[in-house]
């Protein structure tokens, strides 16, 4: 019941935070409604289509776990120390700011603006290539095929659209992803850089329409359960995680290296 609790404050404090930013009140949790649509519920004022709540619960499910991530880890270094489950939960949110772990979606949206056709698309890449950029939503530390998750988006936005909801974006997202598969093999023939997560999880809630600035947020919404569930297996460890360097710099004067 704590860890539902933890999990249900999160949903809320996120569709809360960004009504505050607009400049409108709190819409308070409902207990009747489910989980994925009572958090539409709370951040638009009203309730949403039930295709868009189906979409987003599936979007919800599939990130809730994906191993030793960077957010999982967090929690899991903080909850050896015996801190409490919300200090935990805090941590693994804080690691979710930089773009490479949760935040990746929203640069992704921005992407595909600024791409605007699919015949401009393999160009852009080639472009952001040259310059040193990296290309968001493409590439995986694990993976090296194409995201297995980023097929259920891809899936739930054809729902969506079966439903009447579309952004139009999935065209174009197809597209350029075949242009970047192209690019990212002729150049890095041995990386395996493909579609991630990041990818089409744009592309999904934007069909559902969160706007990009509650994409991170509501990452965390899903990956919550995820983290409540490591923070139980590390505390039932009983050990501090506490890992260990080698220091490679230069040697002292008089010492060997």
């Amino acid at each position: 019941f704590r860890h539902a609790r933890i999990a249900g404050a999160v949903a809320t404090f996120a569709a809360a935070w960004w009504r505050s930013q607009q400049g409108l009140p709190p819409v308070a949790p409902s207990a009747s409604a489910g989980h994925a649509a009572d958090y539409l519920r709370m951040i638009f004022g009203s309730p949403r289509p039930a295709a868009s709540a189906a979409a987003l619960d599936a979007y919800l499910v599939t990130v809730a776990d994906h191993g030793m991530n960077a957010s999982t880890f967090t929690a899991r270094v903080v909850a050896s120390t015996a801190a409490d489950s919300v200090s935990a939960v805090v941590a693994a949110i804080c690691a979710l700011k930089g773009p490479l772990h949760g935040g990746a979606p929203g640069p992704v949206l921005d992407m595909f603006e600024a791409i605007g056709t699919p015949d401009r698309a393999e160009a852009w890449i080639e472009g952001e290539l040259a310059a040193g950029r990296r290309i968001m939503g493409m590439g995986h530390r694990v993976y090296r095929v194409r995201d297995p998750r980023a097929a259920v988006f891809e899936q739930q936005i054809e729902l969506l659209q079966a439903a009447g909801i579309t952004s139009g974006r999935l065209v174009l997202a197809r597209a350029i992803e075949q242009a970047a598969d192209g690019v990212l093999r002729q150049r890095y023939p041995n990386r395996g850089l493909h579609a991630n997560v990041e990818f089409y999880t744009a592309v999904l809630l934007d069909t559902i329409g969160l706007p990009r600035e509650l994409f991170t947020p509501t990452f965390a919404v899903g990956r919550v359960t995820g983290w409540l569930a490591h923070i139980d297996e590390q505390r039932a460890t009983g050990r501090l995680l506490r890992p260990s360097s080698r220091y490679i710099g230069p040697a002292p004067d008089g010492l060997a290296p």
